[in-house]
């Protein structure tokens, strides 16, 4: 069994709702947060499989196609590439944001589908995310939560709390 480092993308992994980007729907669209890359080499040296779990409703909603979200991928792949850093495996859900569907979060389906894909241990991974949604999809995965950034109060059933990715990975491999 191996263990699961399960990261929510846009908030955590790239910029959001910042002043270079509203939403990420093409490749030049996508910038690495601050420390991302180093944190997930770090996660990489640890033995710990990665993963990127994430809502991509846009799909759903017609502002983008699934070929661009791959484009976007594609560009964030070779981005933590630069870091010597990788991701094992991608999973989302394309479906519209109310579509009640099995693998939108907070449901956790898709970390319960990677976790049976790659055999991991769930109750010693670990879901980090920025918003509730992220958390409560960990917390129902049986995985340990981290929420990144300064949201404590809209999920404050998480385990941890870090400013970001990096101080995360700092904490967790030092």
């Amino acid at each position: 069994m191996y263990i699961g480092m399960f990261l929510d993308r846009d908030g955590v992994i790239n910029e959001v709702l910042s002043h270079r980007v509203k939403f990420v729907n093409k490749p030049k669209d996508f910038y690495l947060l601050n420390g991302v890359g180093e944190a997930i080499k770090r996660f990489n040296d640890e033995g710990f499989k990665v993963f990127v779990v994430t809502n991509q409703g846009g799909i759903g909603l017609g502002y983008m196609q699934e070929s661009a979200l791959d484009d976007v991928h594609k560009k964030m792949e070779s981005d933590l590439a630069e870091f010597g850093a990788h991701v094992d495996d991608i999973a989302y859900c394309p479906h519209k944001p109310h579509a009640n569907c099995a693998c939108r979060k907070p449901k956790p389906q898709m970390i319960l589908d990677l976790a049976e894909k790659h055999k991991i241990d769930l109750s010693n991974s670990y879901m980090v995310g920025d918003r509730a949604p992220d958390i409560e999809a960990g917390r129902e995965a049986g995985t340990q939560t981290v929420l990144i950034g300064d949201r404590k109060d809209e999920a404050a059933d998480a385990d941890f709390f870090y400013p970001n990715l990096i101080s995360f990975a700092d904490s967790l491999t030092k």
